[in-house]
């Protein structure tokens, strides 16, 4: 939607900066999106007539034109443009002139031939976008006069603005003038266009009916006499152009004039062409058809309106074209002038289908003012009047009325306007901004209540939330002081979440495939596994081969490492979260269901199982934690242990009974991990412990003990890091031994000592002193002895 400045003006008294208007129009919704000077860089181009237009010798797409500045010489211009014709009136910039986009004019030689000046396009001199040709003047000019003073252009400012579909009051002039007046606090005032009627009355030569009324609202027609089609008047003209719209006679100009001053879209009939002055409006029949103003026959459908005649013949297109059988010409003398409110949805529909899209359909889409159609008719017979004098507005009026949108008051809570915008208003506040646009308000319905009543042009306003949207865009969003609304933490993991999260990354990043085995294990599977047997048995399971809820991971884990195996696939390792499932206690129907973490380790021994738990260990952060070697069904007699967190068992480790691999055929040595996360998850964990790191180097010593077979490697690393205390940063068990050198019942354990101090480099004395201080420890406190 464009505007100008000086356009507004005649509705409110607005002054101030250009710029700063367009930056409180921006406030308004209405954004800026281009701000031009009119008028300016316009001195040095004259109005000239065309003399000659000859080809040029040496360029097909150029022509010699010769044209006149009233002293009956030629001057040769050369023109890329081809749409003029001899006896053209066209605007010339001579030479020295500086266009408004900045060229300079001078005489230059093209292709050998001379050029003496520019002829303009709309476009180059800021009067329209067309820049396909030469602009062509009318025929009355004084040729040689100033090209701004003979067409009456004044300096102007035009604003580009983007108005949003919910806006339909901003598609006028009139709309932008009283949304700004409201904003500076200036008064506002519709035209009041004085017109005398005269002549037979328009009642006993042109009548309506609404057939369908909810597809018109209202249709009020008058009658013009004594209309002369010709030119319109300068200054009418040059506002069209301004606005994007080619000026093309009076009766066409003056209803494109009225549309954008009051948004009021309309539509002439030559009333000559109209049986009895008889309109008819109803709904379109299925294959009905008209000829549109462009010539085209189109096919109707039953979802377009159409305005038809006496016979019953379609005579326009409801809101969207007219059709050619009534339209204005050179002959016609009287106009039947319709200013109606269509149904908005129907509007939308037809021009869409019909590929249609215009100025008027588009404001008829968005809802246009059934109330300004009276208003709307006399401002088009004074302009008429004032471009053609001989026309006359009949007296009387047809106005009929259908079905429009209910306007019914909306009940507005003070309360909630100061909760959705965000800052306290008040009642009196409220009344401030909303009176000056047009809203209206009854009596009060009790404390912060108030009764709004909607005005007529703002068939977007429906409800409480859109008053309030026009309470907070006049006090102005740019006054609204910015927060940051408080932060809802939706969807946010809980730390169990968090816990079993972890311990997936550090699986994966041991090296370990996650696995998803089924829950449901077959009559026996447990048994080999040489895991309880007391188990959940399903009554209608899905396959009978699976009838048996698991209450280990063990033997779907094994069953994943057999297969691997079979397919040449060795060595891997794999990991499960899930849940088991136990015997419901006494009293309780519902079994138990415990989340465990399970892993295997193919090819490996109870070693880098208790290597793989210790890493999950301390990425919890689970101190105290110990190993109590144990015979546990199912794992290896003497390389299996619990795990114990103070005095809780939270797991076992350990390496799996080669008869279990055995019954499930698996060949290759397992490590086997299976940690009970709710136990182990209810201990104390995730407390972070930061060392310094030292910038001296660090000592590594190797001490391997014999001990006997029932004391877990654990104890004896439990006595190391009692006895080798802050200096020992770390301890790695590396090997374990049983055979030539150590006694039967007993087993070899080779641990690496890295010691290292933060404030010194360790001398061998003290390194020498910290390991026979852990050697006597480990053969004092335990059944141990160290090997040479």
């Amino acid at each position: 939607m464009k505007v100008l400045l000086s356009w507004l003006r005649e509705f409110a008294p607005i002054e101030g900066d250009p710029v700063w208007l367009g930056e409180q129009m921006s406030d308004l919704g209405m954004a800026v999106e281009e701000m031009t000077e009119l008028g300016k860089g316009l001195d040095g181009i004259v109005v000239a007539k065309v003399l000659d237009l000859k080809p040029h010798p040496n360029a097909d797409k150029i022509q010699l034109v010769d044209v006149d500045l009233g002293d009956g010489e030629p001057l040769q211009i050369c023109c890329g443009a081809f749409n003029m014709a001899v006896g053209d009136v066209v605007p010339l910039a001579t030479l020295g002139t500086t266009m408004p986009n900045g060229m300079a004019i001078e005489r230059r030689k093209l292709r050998g031939e001379w050029s003496n000046g520019m002829l303009c396009s709309a476009a180059e001199i800021g009067l329209g976008d067309d820049h396909a040709g030469i602009m062509i003047l009318g025929d009355n000019l004084a040729l040689g006069t100033d090209f701004k003073t003979a067409l009456g252009i004044v300096d102007d400012v035009l604003y580009d603005l983007e108005i949003n579909p919910n806006r339909p009051d901003a598609m006028s002039v009139a709309g932008v003038a009283r949304d700004l007046a409201a904003r500076l606090k200036v008064p506002f005032a519709l035209p009041e266009p004085q017109v005398a009627a005269v002549g037979d009355d328009a009642k006993g030569r042109a009548s309506v009916a609404i057939v369908d009324p909810d597809l018109c609202g209202r249709f009020l027609a008058r009658v013009l006499d004594g209309v002369h089609v010709g030119p319109s008047p300068h200054w009418l003209a040059n506002r069209l152009t301004a606005l994007g719209m080619r000026p093309i006679n009076n009766v066409v100009d003056v209803s494109n004039y009225v549309m954008l001053e009051l948004g009021q879209p309309n539509h002439t009939y030559d009333l000559a062409e109209v049986p009895d002055g008889e309109l008819r409006v109803r709904w379109a029949q299925d294959g009905e058809t008209i000829v549109t103003l462009d010539g085209i026959e189109r096919a109707l459908r039953p979802t377009d309106g159409v305005i038809a005649n006496r016979d019953d013949e379609a005579i326009g297109i409801a809101g969207v074209m007219g059709g050619a059988s009534t339209e204005i010409s050179g002959a016609t003398t009287s106009v039947l002038l319709e200013m109606a409110w269509w149904d908005p949805m129907a509007i939308s529909v037809s021009s869409k289908r019909l590929g249609l899209r215009s100025e008027a359909s588009s404001r008829f889409e968005k809802g246009a003012d059934p109330e300004v159609v009276e208003l709307a008719a006399l401002r088009f017979a004074e302009l008429l009047w004032q471009s053609a004098d001989s026309a006359t507005l009949a007296p009387g009026l047809v106005d009929q009325r259908g079905q429009v949108w209910d306007r019914s008051p909306i009940a507005l809570r003070t309360q909630r306007v100061s909760e959705v915008i965000g800052i306290p208003v008040g009642d009196d506040e409220i009344r401030a901004l909303l009176e000056p646009i047009g809203f209206e308000f009854d009596e009060q319905d009790g404390p912060g209540v108030q009764e709004v009543v909607v005005p007529s042009w703002r068939y977007d306003t429906r409800a409480e939330i859109d008053v309030i949207e026009e309470i907070a865009r006049h006090h102005g969003y740019s006054n609204i002081p910015g927060r940051l609304p408080p932060a809802v933490h939706t969807g946010s993991l809980t730390p169990r979440q968090l816990d079993r999260r972890l311990l997936r990354d550090v699986m994966v990043g041991l090296g370990f495939d996650e696995a998803m085995p089924m829950p449901f294990l077959a009559p026996g599977d447990l048994e080999r596994a040489h895991v309880t047997s007391d188990a959940v048995h399903i009554v209608n399971p899905l396959v009978a081969e699976e009838s048996v809820l698991r209450t280990s991971l063990r033997p779907g884990l094994l069953k994943a490492i057999a297969f691997n195996e079979s397919h040449r696939n060795e060595h891997v390792r794999l990991f499960e979260t899930g849940r088991v499932f136990l015997r419901p206690p006494e009293g309780q129907r519902l079994p138990g269901e415990p989340e465990h973490l399970g892993a295997v380790l193919a090819g490996e021994d109870a070693i880098a199982a208790v290597e793989a738990w210790s890493v999950l260990a301390n990425s919890l952060h689970v101190d105290g934690w110990r190993l109590d070697q144990r015979v546990l069904p199912g794992l290896h007699a003497t390389r299996s242990a619990r795990i114990l967190v103070g005095e809780h068992e939270v797991g076992l480790v350990g390496e799996i009974d080669p008869e279990v691999l055995a019954a499930y055929h698996v060949n290759e040595r397992t490590g086997w991990v299976e940690l009970d996360l709710d136990a182990l998850l209810a201990e104390p964990h995730g407390e972070t412990h930061l060392h310094g790191v030292s910038r001296y180097p660090s000592s590594d010593i190797d001490l391997a003990f014999a001990v006997d077979d029932q004391v877990p490697a654990s104890e004896v690393r439990a006595a190391i890091e009692a006895s080798a205390g802050g200096l020992l940063v770390g301890l790695d068990l590396f090997d374990v031994y049983r055979g030539e050198g150590v006694a039967d019942g007993r087993r070899s354990l080779a641990f690496t000592l890295r010691l290292q101090a933060g404030d010194h480099t360790l001398t061998d004395g003290e390194v020498a002193d910290l390991r026979q201080r852990v050697i006597d420890a480990v053969q004092a406190s335990l059944p141990a002895t160290l090997r040479g």
